[in-house]
């Protein structure tokens, strides 16, 4: 069985290749999860790890939404035209 860790970043790789969706990632652990739980017991610790697996994933997909933060009409201005005066910063 992958670690938690080896999971997820094949998730996230693959959510940036665009091969997979965070989502169908997701979706795909819950399965498994159900599939090792029912096969090893609620109990047991692959269960455990599976399940583990499935909440990192969540804590990624909410994390992306974060990072993708939109932008105010200013920070999209100054990203094009840096020198004008709405846009300097000074160290007071």
């Amino acid at each position: 069985m992958q670690t938690t860790l080896e999971v997820v970043q094949a998730a996230v790789s693959a959510d940036q290749n665009g091969t997979k969706t965070i989502e169908q990632a997701i979706l795909e652990a819950m399965t498994e999860a159900r599939t090792t739980c029912d096969r090893n017991g609620k109990d047991s610790a692959n269960c455990a790890v599976a399940w583990e697996i499935v909440e990192e994933l969540q804590a990624e997909k909410a994390h992306q939404k974060q990072a993708k933060k939109h932008k105010t009409n200013l920070e999209s201005y100054c990203e094009q035209h840096p020198e004008a005066v709405e846009c300097l910063i000074y160290d007071v």
